[in-house]
């Protein structure tokens, strides 16, 4: 394995449903919601540039992420990465949470409905899928496809809430679809026809909606801080993982716990779960959600950085194509 990788991926929200940005912010951006409007602004630095510079960790965090999970796919299987990533998360955070989970737990279990269908989507399902799809196409393919979860998210708000959309928005997610279409078939329609698709990437589309219906759902989650939020789910996830884990340990056997093995789980428990949900909070709290949407444009950008340093990949034409059109579709529909 090639070491020194950092990233991660997932942890966004969906206040304002047709707002995609939004939709990645409102969770993020309600961790301090007992503070009073004044004393939010007394926390605001005078630039925005200390911001700016926060909320682009997270990126780099999200697209670490899928490329340590394509370093580490020989080393670790998936749902063994995916169990132990939010296990260690789960127990990282719960100390420093729990006097607020226990306070919002009646809450919590009165919605664990929805509680269980946003671990399974967002937690169990997503991630596991991406850490299998990087068995099989590349983290640069990978990270063009998540791109386009604001899309999907729109499209699936559409279908369970009857929302509308303007033109431009529309346009928007149009071409995100494209952008995703050019990636997956390799700018060649010919691998269409003769349906030769990556089996990666294919999951990599599963996992985008799984992610969509997650941040789709969670306008009906209970009246809970996040943090609460955070705990349950991640415990929720942890725990649909584990039978998929010991099925998984019967079928393919234990991986060895090598330092490098043990620094990855710690990593991706850590960066992508906790630090980037920190960064992007600050974002939205200081630069406001739909500035801080348009970051979620660098993930892509990170990744093929990343991938070609430590992973040997190669940037080709059909990349640049997919991100360009991902990225406009992206700045349209949050016009």
């Amino acid at each position: 394995m090639k070491q020194g990788i950092a990233g991660a991926a997932s942890s966004h929200d969906n206040a304002k449903r047709i707002a995609a940005g939004s939709r990645f912010c409102e969770i993020l951006g309600r961790t301090e919601n007992e503070k009073t409007k004044a004393g939010a602004m007394r926390t605001k630095p005078k630039s925005p540039l200390p911001a700016f510079l926060m909320v682009a960790v997270a990126p780099l965090c999200w697209a670490g992420n899928i490329v340590l999970a394509k370093g580490v796919a020989t080393m670790i299987p998936p749902v063994a990465l995916a169990f132990w990533r939010w296990t260690v998360a789960f127990l990282v955070l719960l100390p420093f949470a729990w006097p607020i989970v226990k306070k919002d737990w009646p809450k919590a279990l009165a919605g664990w409905k929805i509680m269980a269908m946003l671990a399974m989507f967002g937690i169990t399902g997503f991630n596991t899928l991406l850490y299998m799809a990087m068995h099989t196409t590349t983290a640069i393919n990978g990270a063009l496809i998540q791109t386009t979860m604001p899309a999907v998210i729109i499209v699936i708000s559409m279908a369970l809430y009857g929302e509308r959309v303007a033109w431009l928005q529309a346009v928007g997610v149009i071409l995100c679809v494209v952008g995703a279409g050019v990636v997956v078939l390799k700018g060649s329609w010919q691998a269409l026809i003769d349906m030769a698709l990556v089996q990666g990437d294919l999951l990599m589309i599963v996992a985008v909606v799984l992610y969509a219906l997650y941040s789709a759902l969670l306008v009906k989650r209970p009246d809970i801080h996040p943090l609460s939020l955070l705990v349950c789910t991640f415990g929720l996830g942890a725990l649909g993982l584990l039978p998929l884990y010991l099925w998984e340990i019967s079928a393919v056997g234990a991986f060895a716990l090598t330092p490098g093995v043990a620094g990855s789980i710690a990593y991706v428990a850590l960066f992508p779960s906790i630090v980037a949900y920190f960064c992007w909070n600050r974002g939205v709290a200081v630069i406001g959600a739909n500035r801080t949407g348009l970051f979620i444009n660098l993930i892509p950008v990170f990744a093929a950085i990343l991938a070609i340093v430590f992973l040997g990949e190669t940037l080709k034409i059909f990349h640049l194509a997919g991100m360009v059109l991902i990225v406009a579709g992206f700045v349209l529909f949050n016009r």
